[in-house]
């Protein structure tokens, strides 16, 4: 089954310095038919107002992945780290027990473009965690590079990754993505022209793609910038005719 979740269709708010879509259910918007897909909770995508971002704030037992595209996040949290994130980096904290943290866009002149994603853990109470690297965009370019993955995954070699369990991920990438505490895969991609990939699900997890920007075909449905395609009971991933398209794909716990 493929479900289509357009753009347009998902929740929007305009707060002046923060303009933000909610693919699922989040703060003031609520839409039963989206409270999250399989352990994936949130996509949000935010646009931040130069000087301007979330000031300090909680968050326990979820693990947080940010994803910016343009512009640079700074973000300091109770665990000691400050950081800036710019595009290409990947950031994941574990918020587990309790921490809290602020980000804020300090660049002049300029707006922060992100995507903020909450992963529902399989272990709860752990000690909370940060992490940050920075994935060269040519490790994305014609092929889905795994950016964040179970604490289990072997590190060494992405290629020895199966995905949902079942044969590895044509990757070109060998070293590199953030560890969660929660049963879920998340990759990255850039495909244009002629770029194609062909995967093999197990029809026992769910799976999610989500087009960061361009035009692109997943499983014979056509989608455009901010459109996600919901799957389960589904053996294949078919990707094919980018148009200067970036896309997230998440391997899911059902």
């Amino acid at each position: 089954m493929n479900q289509i979740r357009k753009s347009v269709d998902r929740g929007y708010f305009d707060h002046g310095w923060l303009k933000s879509h909610h693919s699922f259910s989040f703060g003031e918007y609520r839409d039963p038919r989206f409270m999250g897909w399989g352990n994936l909770r949130v996509i949000n995508e935010d646009f931040i107002a130069s000087g301007k971002g979330f000031g300090t704030h909680g968050h326990t037992n979820m693990e947080i992945v940010t994803y910016v595209l343009s512009g640079a996040l700074a973000h300091q949290d109770s665990m000691g780290n400050t950081e800036s994130i710019p595009p290409g980096d990947v950031q994941r904290m574990s918020a587990g027990t309790g921490v809290r943290h602020s980000e804020f866009n300090h660049a002049k002149g300029q707006e922060t473009h992100l995507l903020q994603i909450w992963i529902e853990p399989n272990e709860m109470g752990v000690e909370p965690g940060y992490e940050q690297i920075s994935i060269d965009a040519s490790r994305k370019r014609g092929a889905l590079t795994l950016v964040a993955a179970p604490w289990a995954t072997p590190p060494q070699s992405v290629q020895s990754v199966t995905l949902a369990g079942n044969e590895p991920a044509k990757t070109n990438s060998t070293t590199g993505f953030v560890k969660m505490h929660a049963d879920a895969f998340i990759y990255a991609g850039y495909f244009d022209g002629q770029e194609s990939a062909q995967l093999d699900l197990n029809p026992k997890r769910k799976a999610y793609v989500h087009v960061v920007k361009g035009q692109i075909q997943i499983n014979g449905v056509d989608l455009q910038t901010g459109d996600a395609l919901l799957i389960q009971a589904e053996s294949k991933l078919d990707i094919k005719n980018g148009q200067h398209a970036e896309i997230l794909f998440f391997d899911l716990a059902p």
